[in-house]
């Protein structure tokens, strides 16, 4: 196998190579092949046909090119035929090229379509494939490489693509043969009813063959589904939590008739198990630290003890003063007819709940997530708990155990830990917060070991088992297997999309295996008039994301047929609420290596900010990333007090084009923590002055003294 790849880059190689040295576009040209073609046919034929396939077979740029060069030397019958099977010998030989030498490669260049073509050849098969040439949105050269590495018979990619671009040859062959034809270029030569016709076609080809397919797809989808004549609703909403919550209050806002079913609780996990309650422990772990360094502030004799269950009973209070704003009255009044019951779809239009099937032109699937529970030996038998059932203790867990350092877990590690509970973390994962850069988890794992924190990473959780004072958990790493004992397990790993129950699954509607729906730029199912947002869709599993999700999903459903909006995905922040907070917002550094992206990075230290200082909060930092030679902001971190709120300068920043330049030009009241925005920048204006303008500088003063 060693052999044939050496002779096949071998014979790449020495292909590209003579194709440069012998400058093989020169054969290319307009005036050459006409001129062969005029003394010989055949030949001249033969030579484009062989260069078009070595252009094509090693992924050389100018297809399209060469293409309409064919229909102005060949006209549009030859031209066609020489290019169908030119093109399509040489992508097949592209794709055979690919799957057995340049994997690392195509992963590195082409690896943001592999991810996608996969799963459309995995779904729909050669019909993926059709469509993908059919519609040239897809670089051709792209799906030559990136379809070696997918399952696909060669035999299979070589009819597809040769029927999938017929279509798309004849456009630009006709309009190489039009554009072939003019003798002398001028306004009345150009200008001409067949030559404005090929252009025509040649622009608005992709968009008519896009909705050529989509409708395809949209008629076999509803093929055995009845349209109701009538409809009782314009938009269902299954699920009541922070998605669904929006997109029907959009939807009366606009008058449209909404029904919004909910199996369990108004409000969703945020309310009632997630975000709220978690912000209200992490309040009162907060206070409890802040009365133990009240010390270092000049107050003295100052003491607390921690009351668990009144904490416990906050917590509730702060969900039940909340509730209101999420609350079947309230919504009822705003239009939203809301029903309480698990819901079924039933076909693209009926949704039934409990006895009765709601007729409805659209549908939004907003039915959360749940914490994923995973298969370890003994885990049913210690009484897990998770972010669901984590508010239903009275008492404090003793010793805690959470599995996983994600946010969640490291949100509550912490918190439990400064309220007098011994926590320790378990993660399978080389550090903390592994979505952070390295300096991040690192930052924040000295802090939590600072406080107590027991962290143990790079272990695997074997088993669990009843002890006599309490439950046996037993590790798993490269040294050896080793037990600890704890009182209760909080499991924290991550989280699984409500999907069952659903009827999905008999719909045809696709679940990716982390159980999310598979939704399109726009979030719709394949089915046109059914939308997913929120946790249950993804990519993200925020609440504010899914509130931004919200928007497109009901205003596509409902405006869709007018004006569809695809989801902006480009802005995304998030925020850990651990002491101190980290927030991000676009690219980590991690991230910008990984897709070998050129950045610049600008660090302040926040324990040099004077407000921070002023209120004993001096730690943390601002890291920003920067285009090369730019100001433009490309991604942000920031770890110290407040950082959810410090973080909103950069999201508005980077959603608006708005550089560092402008944020050091912009007055920040003095004294408050928001100046480390505008420090950052003032630490990446230093750095960018060189310093042979600053010697320059230097000597003009000196001249003006």
């Amino acid at each position: 196998m060693m052999l044939k790849k050496t002779l096949i880059f071998f014979t790449v190689a020495v292909l590209v190579g003579a194709f440069f040295f012998f400058d093989g576009s020169q054969y290319l040209s307009l005036d050459i092949l006409k001129q062969w073609f005029a003394e010989d046919p055949l030949r001249t034929a033969l030579v484009y046909f062989g260069l078009y396939i070595l252009v094509a077979g090693l992924s050389l740029p100018g297809a399209a090119i060469i293409t309409l060069l064919g229909g102005a030397v060949f006209g549009l019958w030859w031209g066609v035929l020489i290019v169908s099977f030119a093109s399509s010998l040489g992508a097949t030989i592209a794709f055979l090229v690919s799957r057995i030498l340049l994997a690392d490669t195509i992963y590195r260049k082409f690896g943001h379509y592999l991810e996608e073509i996969n799963k459309g050849v995995e779904r729909d098969g050669a019909f993926y494939l059709f469509s993908l040439r059919l519609i040239p949105a897809v670089p051709f050269v792209a799906i030559n490489v990136v379809f070696g590495l997918t399952k696909i018979k060669t035999w299979t990619f070589y009819w597809v693509s040769q029927l999938g671009m017929l279509a798309g040859t004849c456009i630009y062959v006709n309009a190489g043969s039009q554009l072939g034809s003019i003798e002398e270029f001028n306004a009345s030569s150009i200008l001409t009813g067949p030559i404005i016709g090929a252009i025509v076609f040649l622009i608005i080809f992709p968009f008519v063959t896009r909705s050529l397919v989509n409708q395809y797809r949209y008629r076999k989808a509803y093929k055995p589904y009845t349209k109701p004549e009538s409809f009782d609703a314009n938009l269902v909403v299954v699920g009541a939590g922070s998605a669904g919550l929006v997109s029907a209050y959009i939807a009366a806002a606009v008058k449209a008739k909404v029904v919004l079913i909910e199996k369990y609780k108004m409000g969703g996990d945020c309310l009632n198990t997630g975000c709220v309650p978690s912000k209200a422990l992490i309040k009162a772990a907060k206070t409890y630290s802040l009365i133990k360094t009240a010390n270092d502030l000049g107050i003295e004799n100052v003491s607390g003890e921690v009351n668990f269950p009144r904490v416990l009973k906050r917590i509730h209070k702060v969900i039940e003063t909340i509730e209101p704003h999420d609350s079947v009255e309230r919504y009822t009044t705003l239009g939203v007819e809301c029903v309480q019951g698990e819901a079924t779809l039933l076909s693209p239009y009926e949704v039934k709940v409990g006895e009765r099937i709601i007729k409805t032109k659209n549908i939004i699937i907003a039915s959360g997530a749940r914490p994923f529970m995973p298969p370890i030996p003994g885990l049913d038998g210690v009484d897990p708990l998770t972010s669901d059932n984590l508010w239903e203790i009275e008492q404090s867990p003793g010793r805690l155990l959470i599995m996983g350092a994600g946010p969640i877990g490291c949100e509550l590690a912490q918190s439990f830990q400064r309220l007098g509970v011994a926590v320790t973390i378990v993660d399978m994962a080389p550090r903390i917060m592994p979505r952070e850069d390295g300096d991040v988890s690192e930052y924040m794992l000295k802090r939590f070991q600072l406080e107590g924190v027991r962290v143990l990473l790079n272990q695997k959780i074997v088993s669990f088992e009843k002890s006599d004072n309490g439950y046996l958990v037993h590790l798993l790493n490269n040294s050896g297997q080793q037990s600890i004992e704890c009182d209760r397990v909080l499991v924290a790993v991550s989280r699984k999309a409500n999907t069952d129950h659903l009827g999905l699954e008999k719909l045809g509607i696709e679940v990716t295996p982390q159980g999310t729906v598979v939704v399109d730029e726009y979030l719709r199912t394949r089915f046109p008039n059914i939308y997913a947002c929120g946790d249950v869709a993804g990519p993200y599993q925020f609440t504010h994301t899914a509130a931004h999700q919200a928007w497109y999903a009901s205003v596509n459903a409902l405006f869709g047929k007018l004006k569809k909006f695809r989801v902006d995905y480009q802005v995304i922040p998030w925020a850990t609420f651990t002491d101190p907070e980290v927030a991000r917002v676009g690219l980590s550094e991690t991230e910008a290596q990984e897709k070998s992206i050129e950045y610049e990075m600008t660090r302040y230290d926040i324990d040099d900010l004077d407000r921070a200082i002023v209120d004993n909060e001096a730690k943390g930092f601002v890291k920003v990333l920067t285009v090369k030679n730019s100001d433009r902001i490309i991604g942000c971190t920031i770890v110290g007090a407040h950082a959810g709120e410090l973080i909103t300068e950069f999201v508005t920043a980077m959603k608006h084009n708005i550089g560092l330049n402008k944020i050091l030009g912009t007055i920040h009241i003095y004294p408050t923590m928001s100046e480390a925005n505008k420090y950052v920048a003032g630490e990446w204006k230093r750095s960018t002055v060189s310093d042979r303008t600053l010697r320059w500088l230097e000597r003009f003063h000196h001249w003006m003294r």
